[in-house]
C-alpha cells in the first residue's frame, strides 16, 4: 500500500463527469489535484465556470498541455468526448504518465467494433494496452495497467448484475434484453434540444433502441465471461431525474434450478467483499434514489411466476459509479490504497 500523495490532472474537469472527478478528488485522502484542464473553457476562472469550487478550488482552468501535466502530475483522469480524448491520452502515454480514460476510446478490445460505432480511431495501437476498468470484474489486471479505459454508465450497471449469472451459467445466452432508464446529466453539459428541461421534464422517452454505442459494450464484457459470443437487445430511456441508472435486465434461466435465490447466491460470491456492490436480498427492487451521490451499486434479482424469467436489476449514480468514482476506485486498485479510499460516502437523503 502506498503512502506517496497521488498528484492528479483532471482533462476535461468542467463537464459534468469532470465536475464530479474534482469533487470526489478533492474529498480523497490521499491525492492532490494539481489543476483542472479544460478546451472551451481555458483561462476562465474555476470558481465562474463550476461554482460549485468558489472558496475551495482557486485559479484558472488551463489549457491542455502534455508537457505541463507530465511535470507536474503521476496520473491524468481524461473526461474528453471520444476522438479528441484519444489522441490526448496518446500525449500522455507517450510521456509516460498514468492515464484513467472516462471516453469510449479504449473500451473496446475490437478495433472493428469500435471503428462501426463511433469512426476511425485515432491510435489503434494503445487499444491493446488499456484495460477495462469495471473493477469488480478485472481486478487484478488493474493493479499493474498504465492506460485505464473507465466503463460507460449503462454497461456499468447492466453487466453488473448480469455478470453473475453467466459467470454461473444460470441463464441462457440467448434472448437477453436490457431496459435501462438514465438520469438527463448522462447526455453531459452541453445544450441539446433532447436534454431541454421543457423537452424532459414530464416525460419518458425510449432513445436508440437497438442501436445504442453502449450495448456491444455490455456485450463484450458479457461474451468475455461466457466464453462465447453474447447479443442483446439493449433499450434505453431518458427519465426526468438528473442522476442514476437503473437497468432493468431479462433472460431465460438455464435450468429448472435457477431461481431468484441461486441467482442472489452467485452475486454475493462475485462481489464479496466489494466495497461498492450491495446484493439485496431476493425479490427487493433497487431504488436511484437509495444510490444518488454515492459510488454503490444495489443489485437484487427475482423471477416472473408466470414465465419463469429471471429479472436482474441494479441502480447506480450514472455519474459516480458510472464514471467518475469508478475511475477513483480503479485508481485505488491501481496504487494499492483501500479500493474504497474516499468513495464512503452514502447517498444524499431524501
Amino acid at each position: 500500500m502506498t503512502s506517496k500523495t497521488i498528484r492528479a490532472i483532471v482533462v476535461g474537469g468542467t463537464g459534468y463527469t469532470g465536475a464530479e472527478l474534482v469533487r470526489l478528488a478533492l474529498g480523497h485522502p490521499s491525492i492532490e489535484l494539481v489543476a483542472i484542464v479544460g478546451n472551451t473553457t481555458a483561462e476562465r476562472p474555476v470558481a465562474d465556470v463550476l461554482p460549485s469550487l468558489r472558496g475551495v478550488f482557486d485559479g484558472k482552468v488551463e489549457p491542455f498541455d502534455p508537457d505541463s501535466i507530465t511535470a507536474r502530475a503521476d496520473v491524468a483522469f481524461c473526461a474528453l468526448p471520444h476522438a479528441a480524448s484519444a489522441e490526448a491520452v496518446s500525449a500522455l502515454r507517450e510521456r509516460g504518465l498514468k492515464v484513467f480514460d472516462l471516453s469510449a476510446d479504449f473500451r473496446f478490445h475490437d478495433r472493428a467494433v469500435y471503428e462501426r460505432l463511433y469512426g476511425t480511431h485515432p491510435v489503434p495501437a494503445l487499444l491493446s494496452d488499456a484495460v477495462y476498468g469495471l473493477v469488480e470484474l478485472h481486478r487484478e489486471e488493474l493493479k499493474t495497467a498504465d492506460l485505464v479505459a473507465v466503463p460507460g454508465c449503462y454497461p456499468t450497471a447492466s453487466t453488473l448484475a448480469l455478470a453473475p449469472l453467466v459467470r454461473e451459467g444460470l441463464i441462457g445466452t440467448e434472448g437477453i434484453v436490457v431496459d435501462a432508464k438514465s438520469g438527463v446529466s448522462g447526455a453531459g453539459r452541453g445544450l441539446s434540444e433532447t436534454t431541454h428541461y421543457p423537452e424532459t421534464a414530464e416525460g419518458v422517452r425510449a432513445y436508440k433502441a437497438g442501436v445504442h454505442r453502449h450495448g456491444p459494450e455490455i456485450e463484450q464484457e458479457l461474451s468475455r465471461l461466457a466464453e462465447s459470443p453474447i447479443r442483446i437487445t439493449f433499450v434505453p430511456h431518458l427519465v426526468p431525474m438528473n442522476r442514476g441508472i437503473l437497468s432493468t435486465c431479462y433472460a431465460e434461466p438455464a435450468s429448472p434450478g435457477t431461481t431468484a435465490a441461486t441467482c442472489t447466491e452467485a452475486a454475493r460470491e462475485l462481489y464479496a467483499g466489494s466495497p461498492s456492490v450491495l446484493v439485496l436480498d431476493p425479490g427487493d427492487h433497487p431504488d436511484t434514489l437509495w444510490v444518488r451521490g454515492s459510488n454503490r451499486t444495489h443489485v437484487a434479482y427475482t423471477q416472473d411466476l408466470g414465465t419463469g424469467r429471471i429479472i436482474a436489476m441494479s441502480a447506480i449514480d450514472n455519474l459516480v459509479k458510472g464514471a467518475a468514482g469508478q475511475a477513483l476506485q480503479c485508481l485505488n486498485v491501481r496504487f494499492g490504497l483501500q479500493e474504497g479510499e474516499g468513495l464512503t460516502a452514502t447517498a444524499g437523503w431524501p
